[in-house]
């Protein structure tokens, strides 16, 4: 089949934009060349999402497709890590066939820490072994994220083997290094790593850009860094982490507009999500020439990026926002949530101590970054048991094993706002244990239970009150719409503000606290975490 295709189009590799016709043969692009005319419009390579979670959306692979297509993206770069912890590779080969059934195309990393550290329960290992398998197949186009930088520069043996298996396979190697500095960072880099998607702050890209790193800016639903890291630039513009009603607004779209609006280069943030991801990670797509598929994209300027039309292998896959395909089949059987929590009692959420006030450790989030620091409280003692202070906002949380073990880990959170009630949920990056963040062991024993019950998800519980957003594929996702699930998710977060919250995603910035890879205090189900210093900490200080 012959189709004919006339417009402006950008071409990414000179900046150029001109009046052309565009003859596309069997989805694959034959002829470009130069006309005459007058178009509305212009014509770009499709949207690439070179670093996401697409279990963090909610949704699962071909109901992410349908939320992102009409927003121009014609191909994600998944890293798989968030199911693999939980399901291992039967997780990830859920994910491959379902992602078949729809246009947008899937490509996947192959996750390099399952479980994400040696200080927590996963429900599952990938080692050297199934990584060697995962990088033969073509689906997989690099090696998932590093997140194990301390084990990258120590030269951990089996850190080192699976960096090894990348390069044999001659895939990249995706990076995560965030605040790594100076000599270690040097070591880091030395290892082969290419890219970087934690940069926070200019100065920290800048460094890993003068060491030859690739940065991914990324601008999700709680990190948002692309205001302060436009100021130097970067290579792809990514979203990383991003909940169903921010997929509502837009995906590659709204970055690529809030990208021009911070500084950045119009054709150069095209080139971000075009060309830059397709040619690291050896994809055939990302520009308009011949021998590459028709994924085309027809925006009305340079300036806003509202997405008109999308083709992908020169098929007509959404018009005006509106999607223009159907979903494939009934899918492979979900994965079910694994929620096997072992001897639990609300004694077990307790943190004991003698006397009547003990000065703690308090875990301290920031709204639109999931970097935390480490604050200090004085907290009061009843009968034996170290109180939260929900006045002063110092609420308990914990991190319960799923999978079977019995362990608990527990600590204190500054941030949250509650005055009265709790959240919990089986989204906790990377482990995704079950998180409970509350004012009272009361109210989370309630919310606990009815995750357990339910199978996994989101659950607010208030005095008299709770709503709960289930969660039945692995705990993580739902095979629901983005329309539905963001309906239910803004309820949510509704109801979280009217229990006193000022955060605009707490369930994602709560799902964060217990990933031990980030800066600076976090908690796991083995106890109070501290990154920099790679050890376990009491939460009591004296």
């Amino acid at each position: 089949m012959i189709i004919l295709l006339k417009g402006n189009i950008l071409n990414v590799f000179t900046g150029d934009i001109y009046p052309a016709e565009i003859i596309i043969e069997d989805g694959m692009i034959k002829i470009v060349r130069k006309i005459e005319g007058d178009f509305d419009g212009i014509l770009l390579p499709g949207f690439i999402d070179s670093h996401t979670h697409i279990e963090s959306s909610l949704m699962t692979p071909s109901s992410f497709a349908e939320a992102t297509i009409p927003h121009g993206t014609t191909a994600v770069i998944s890293d798989p890590h968030e199911i693999a912890n939980v399901m291992g590779l039967e997780g990830i080969d859920f994910m491959i066939e379902d992602s078949k059934r729809v246009p947008l195309k899937f490509f996947f990393t192959a996750p390099s820490c399952v479980p994400p550290t040696e200080f927590e329960t996963a429900g599952a290992n990938i080692g050297v072994n199934e990584i060697r398998a995962l990088l033969e197949r073509d689906e997989i186009v690099a090696l998932g994220e590093m997140m194990d930088f301390p084990g990258v520069i120590s030269e951990d043996p089996q850190v080192i083997d699976k960096i090894k298996a990348a390069k044999k396979a001659r895939k990249p190697i995706d990076g995560h290094a965030p605040l790594l500095s100076g000599d270690d960072l040097c070591k880091y880099v030395e290892k082969g790593i290419s890219t970087d998607h934690e940069s926070v702050y200019a100065e920290e890209a800048q460094e890993k850009i003068e060491l030859g790193m690739k940065i991914m800016i990324r601008e999700g639903s709680s990190a948002k860094n692309l205001q302060e890291l436009a100021k130097v630039g970067g290579d792809f513009l990514v979203s990383d982490d991003v909940e169903p009603g921010d997929l509502i607004e837009g995906h590659m779209d709204m970055i690529l507009r809030k990208a021009v609006e911070y500084g950045i280069d119009e054709v150069e943030a095209v080139r971000m999500v075009t060309i830059n991801p397709a040619d690291h990670y050896s994809l055939d797509s990302g520009a308009i020439a011949p021998g590459r598929p028709a994924d085309i994209v027809l925006v009305d300027n340079l300036k806003n990026f509202t997405v008109k039309k999308v083709f992908i292998n020169g098929e007509l896959v959404a018009k005006d926002g509106e999607k223009l395909f159907k979903v494939k089949g009934n899918g492979k059987t979900p994965p079910q949530g694994k929620i096997r929590i072992k001897d639990l009692k609300s004694s077990r959420l307790e943190i004991r101590a003698s006397g009547s006030k003990a000065r703690v450790r308090v875990i301290k989030v920031f709204e639109e970054q999931i970097i935390t620091s480490e604050s200090t409280h004085e907290l009061p003692i009843k009968d034996g048991i170290v109180q939260p202070l929900p006045e002063d906002d110092i609420l308990k949380v914990s991190v319960i094993d799923r999978y079977g073990h019995g362990n608990i880990g527990n600590g204190f959170v500054e941030g949250f706002g509650i005055r009265e009630g709790a959240l919990a949920s089986t989204v906790a990056h990377d482990s995704h244990n079950l998180i409970v963040v509350g004012t009272s062991t009361d109210y989370m024993m309630r919310a606990v239970e009815i995750l357990r019950r339910s199978g996994g998800g989101l659950v607010a519980v208030a005095p008299n009150e709770s709503v709960h957003l289930r969660l039945p594929v692995a705990g993580l996702m739902s095979h629901e719409s983005v329309n539905i699930l963001a309906c239910k998710a803004r309820q949510l977060n509704d109801f979280v503000a009217d229990m006193g919250s000022s955060l605009s995603n707490p369930f994602m910035t709560m799902s964060f606290l217990s990933l031990l890879v980030i800066p600076q205090l976090r908690l796991s189900d083995r106890g109070l975490f501290n990154v920099e210093e790679r050890r376990f900490v009491d939460p009591i200080l004296s």
